[in-house]
């Protein structure tokens, strides 16, 4: 299977990246093919919601920048991973973006099932970033894999890295 890992994270040796480095060991030795699209190291705008995607830009945005880069890799890919820290009870504000500019592709073609990674310094942060995620993954008419959550001193340890390769067991 191919797997997009969308990475929401700016600092590539954070928490965020350290569960992404477990779910792509896993997954890669499980014979998926993993690929970690960084956004937050990418020029990545927010939507204007100039509606050029739906009208005569037939699903291609009318801002130039990296996110046709993301979308093809998105077209392409059988399973995409949200992989974020929380931000303000939130996925991060570079995630976002690059979600809100999926609007331009509508539902992606070959996407049949999603998960998300979430790490935080604090407990209980979490609500609005699982109710984009379950509405994006209603959206997307995906299957809902599952979400892995950690938080402060929870990041990094054993129980964290088994409950990441047990939810790539249930790819």
């Amino acid at each position: 299977m191919k797997i997009l890992i969308m990475n929401g994270s700016p600092h590539p040796h954070g928490n965020t990246a350290g569960m992404i480095g477990t779910f792509k060991t896993a997954a890669e030795q499980a014979g998926h093919e993993v690929t970690v699209y960084s956004v937050c190291q990418k020029h990545i705008a927010g939507c204007r919601a100039c509606e050029y995607c739906h009208t005569e830009g037939h699903g291609v945005c009318a801002q130039k920048d990296d996110m046709a880069e993301l979308l093809a890799l998105i077209q392409h890919a059988e399973m995409i991973v949200l992989a974020s820290p929380i931000y303000y009870f939130g996925l991060s504000g570079q995630l976002q973006c690059a979600l809100h500019r999926t609007y331009a592709i509508g539902v992606p073609q070959h996407v049949r099932k999603v998960a998300m990674l979430l790490s935080s310094g604090s407990d209980n942060v979490y609500d609005g970033a699982l109710f984009e995620y379950r509405n994006t993954v209603d959206y997307w008419q995906a299957k809902d894999v599952g979400v892995v959550m950690a938080y402060g001193a929870q990041n990094g340890l054993d129980e964290t890295k088994a409950a990441i390769r047990e939810l790539v067991s249930r790819i």
